[in-house]
């Protein structure tokens, strides 16, 4: 292993888990060249789990002989840099979250094809930028049987630091990427779309032709605005989530929870 000591803020290498912004992180002028960052030993081991590439390690001394142990080992001979807990925050601006930050390369870009080649089930995040609830939905997909993410370019990146910790690691276990062309054109893969969306005509989520349906596209909307307009007249359903008390709408991490369940593929145990 190379253990590297750091003394100042200053020192090359670091800047991966410091000075550098999100954006620069992900390099879009150099994909290739992007990286994203990891905190904790659990989802790091998620991570390396998937697949993903290690490029290097922050770590609080005790942690490399102890909870991070069998990540420094997996991680070979790539530079863990190493130093004082408060220097560390200094660096990060925070307190390291279990003591371990993983800097890690961003994957190459999937084709919207192979995302959705043998999916049943897709949800596609159109222009929800909230890192957390990125993060929630993620989990939410992973857990309740969703086979692939697809994200409008306007959407938060869901390697983005705090959207991978809220995920849990969950960003690693499904398939996703980023959709260019209209949401209607996922008809062309054998889709049946549904905007989530409250309008004259929307059904209700218990709607039995909804699960009849064998491929559903869900499509979630932002925080404050909803779907385009466009996107809920070219959707196949515009679907609501019953509720009471005259409450009359979801954040958009738990409506996609409400509707992930309630839409699952129906021999998901």
């Amino acid at each position: 292993m190379a253990i590297i000591e750091i003394k100042s803020l200053t020192e090359p290498g670091v800047e991966l888990f410091g000075s550098l912004t999100e954006a620069q992180l992900r390099n879009r002028l150099e994909p290739e060249k992007g990286v994203f960052i990891v905190e904790s030993p659990k989802v790091i081991r998620v991570a390396l789990d998937a697949g993903y590439e290690p490029v290097a390690l922050l770590c609080e001394r005790k942690h490399i002989e102890g909870d991070a142990k069998d990540i420094v080992e997996r991680c070979g001979d790539l530079p863990i840099y190493t130093g004082e807990r408060q220097l560390l925050a200094s660096l990060t601006g925070y307190t390291l979250m279990r003591g371990v930050l993983c800097a890690m390369r961003r994957p190459k870009e999937k084709p919207v094809a192979e995302v959705c080649r043998d999916a049943s089930r897709i949800v596609v995040i159109d222009g929800v930028v909230d890192t957390t609830n990125i993060g929630a939905i993620f989990r939410s997909a992973a857990a309740l049987g969703i086979d692939g993410v697809l994200l409008t370019r306007n959407s938060c990146d869901p390697l983005n630091r705090r959207a991978v910790r809220v995920s849990m690691g969950s960003v690693f276990l499904v398939p996703w990427t980023w959709i260019d062309d209209e949401i209607g054109s996922l008809k062309n893969l054998g889709f049946c779309t549904v905007a989530m969306a409250l309008t004259e005509k929307s059904v209700a989520l218990d709607d039995v032709r909804l699960k009849q349906e064998p491929r559903l596209a869900i499509v979630m909307g932002t925080e404050g605005d909803g779907l385009p307009q466009e996107t809920i007249d070219d959707a196949d359903y515009v679907v609501r989530i019953p509720m009471a008390h005259g409450v009359d709408s979801l954040n958009v991490a738990a409506a996609a929870s409400v509707a992930f369940w309630e839409l699952r593929k129906t021999n998901m145990k």
